[in-house]
């Protein structure tokens, strides 16, 4: 008899035992609770800092204490800080700085045919005094540290550590990331500047194990830089290594899905091509944006949208970008590594 006394309460007292479940998904009866590194996502006060809130945590939680979610950013902010880092990108490419030549535009029913349909490179002018400011060229620095076969270990030297901390300074420099910084202060997501910076190298540079070996990939690896697995290419969503690659005749451009909006930068290119022989279906990539504008952008929706769709506006053009985290190991207070990050509905 003993061991139905917990069920005869829960009944007695309106709860359905399924409620008494601290259920590994849900904040169902679980807001307010303490941090338990053992699951899954949580619901205290201060996860949505951490970024690791269950996804129902807004709903059930919103009036436990919260002051309905102080921390919690709204569906119209990320439209709104997005223009002001839009307007911020002094940095970025202007129009007579790029020739882009974008040839084929297919379907994408056509996209699995890995036919190449554009015998000219996609790039056919890109003025180089563009890699010569402080944050392009920082960020090309970052861009050999990497081996491109995913699933081999990767190990940073002192330089390359100390590469990243040099970009993360001269992106923090810019009016761009300060923007960004501002609006997370102003959320009670980063108390200091310094929290800011530390989160996003552990964010960005920490590397997680896919395989069996440890540490072998990391989030600016995968966006940024690009992996090849199984022969198809992975990641590789930003234009500055596009046109360095295509310049060393290692990209092939392929033919692109869509382009725009306008003929100014920066613009969405969603294009097909090859590395090194191995092919990308289906890639989306800024054009013309400076590298702390795409890093904004990316950091902004995984932190207020991690996993899921993040609605933005760029000069009052809708824009949308999918994140992803690894869930697999963790960081800090519970934190997730983003995986990978990419516009996934440029405007026409």
């Amino acid at each position: 008899m003993k061991a139905c006394v917990p069920l005869i309460v829960a009944v007695l007292c309106g709860l359905a035992w399924a409620d008494l479940y601290l259920a590994p998904n849900s904040c169902r009866g679980r807001c307010l609770e303490a941090f338990d590194k053992h699951h899954l996502c949580h619901c205290n006060a201060r996860c949505p800092k951490f970024g690791n809130c269950c996804e129902d945590f807004e709903s059930l939680c919103g009036h436990e204490g919260f002051s309905h979610i102080s921390d919690a950013i709204t569906k119209g902010e990320p439209q709104s800080i997005s223009e002001k880092i839009y307007r911020a990108d002094t940095n970025k490419a202007q129009k007579e700085d790029i020739v882009l030549n974008s040839q084929k535009c297919i379907s994408p029913s056509e996209a699995r045919d890995q036919v190449d349909r554009c015998p000219e490179p996609l790039f056919t002018y890109v003025n180089e005094k563009l890699f010569s400011k402080p944050t392009y060229a920082a960020f090309i620095n970052l861009l050999d540290n990497y081996q491109r076969a995913a699933g081999r270990g990767e190990h940073f030297t002192a330089q390359q550590l100390a590469e990243q901390d040099t970009f993360l300074s001269e992106v923090m420099k810019t009016a761009v990331m300060k923007e960004l910084y501002g609006f997370l202060h102003q959320q009670n997501r980063y108390s200091t500047e310094q929290e800011f910076v530390d989160d996003l190298k552990n964010m960005w540079f920490g590397l997680y194990s896919r395989g069996k070996e440890e540490g072998h990939s990391g989030g600016f690896e995968h966006v940024f830089s690009g992996e090849v697995k199984k022969g198809k290419v992975t990641g590789f969503h930003n234009w500055i290594h596009f046109y360095m690659q295509e310049k060393k005749g290692l990209v092939d451009y392929y033919s692109h899905i869509c382009d725009g909006p306008g003929d100014s930068y920066p613009r969405v290119l969603a294009l097909q091509f090859s590395w090194d022989g191995c092919y990308k279906e289906m890639g989306s990539t800024f054009i013309g944006s400076s590298p702390e504008f795409e890093f904004a952008l990316y950091s902004l929706c995984f932190i207020a949208r991690p996993g899921k769709v993040c609605q933005l506006s760029l000069g009052g053009h809708p824009l949308a970008i999918q994140t992803y985290a690894w869930d697999k190991s963790t960081y800090g207070n519970g934190k997730k590594y983003i995986t990978t990050a990419y516009v996934v509905s440029p405007t026409q």
